[in-house]
């Protein structure tokens, strides 16, 4: 082998080195922007989690919590992030495990999905019982201090395309797939029918007093489902897995 070719040879594997090493940078700071997204979520820091997301004017942003409806609004997406009340004694704890990140290989965007479990509780002033069926509650020999307890088993799914903006990689299109739920009382098998219902009826979250307060109006009807576990019929996987790709043109978008 010529001095001319060794020297192409050697530039031709330290250009590789460097997209591998910047692949690999850009999974760990994807990681990152999901998991600093779940703590401040824990944490109730939604004016920080604005900032997780593309700018405003974004071509294709959007996001989708529930089988309601589907949010394409930049401010429609931030109203889910606005007012969300932390009362005292309210507890939210949800952690996110088994990355599977794929960064595409123009660098451009990339495509993550995790599973989640958590808890979600806190007291409801019994004059707030009675917008959500009595089944979240956890019975009235529970009550503390005169109000309802609500406690519950949480497991999800995450899937997100990230877009590289500004040097910085950030949440795009933005899915939570709910797998199941059960308050602390029940388990998810007994529980999964009723879920069903619960589910139809797009809780946000448990605000001040244990107030129910619903998802904003969607701007699109949805297109694609959360398989919310039930007895009739078995798993699905609701969304492709990430999987090594070239543009994000090759993909389905989340």
């Amino acid at each position: 082998m010529s001095s001319e070719q060794k020297i192409a040879d050697l530039e031709a594997r330290v250009l590789a080195a460097e997209r591998l090493a910047e692949k690999a940078h850009s999974r760990g700071a994807i990681e990152n922007v999901f998991s600093k997204y779940m703590h401040l979520h824990n944490h109730f820091q939604d004016k920080q989690i604005k900032a997780l997301w593309v700018r405003r004017g974004t071509e294709g942003v959007h996001s989708q919590y529930t089988n309601n409806g589907i949010y394409t609004d930049y401010d429609s997406i931030m109203a889910y992030h606005t007012g969300r009340p932390s009362p005292k004694g309210k507890l939210i704890l949800h952690y996110t495990t088994t990355p599977l990140i794929e960064v595409a290989a123009d660098g451009e965007t990339a495509k993550g999905f995790w599973c989640m479990a958590g808890i979600e509780s806190g007291t409801a002033d019994p004059g707030n019982v009675g917008a959500m069926p009595e089944f979240l509650y956890e019975p009235e020999s529970a009550n503390v201090d005169g109000k309802r307890v609500w406690a519950h088993w949480v497991w999800c799914h995450y899937a997100i395309d990230f877009l590289r903006q500004d040097e910085e990689w950030r949440i795009w299109h933005f899915r939570c797939l709910e797998v199941a739920r059960a308050p602390y009382s029940e388990n998810w098998i007994t529980f999964s029918g009723k879920n069903q219902v619960a589910f139809d009826k797009d809780l946000a979250y448990f605000g001040n007093d244990g107030k129910a307060v619903f998802m904003p109006t969607p701007d699109a009807p949805v297109t694609k489902k959360a398989d919310v576990f039930g007895l009739g019929r078995s798993r699905q996987l609701d969304v492709p897995l990430p999987a090594p790709y070239k543009t994000f043109a090759d993909v389905e978008e989340y």
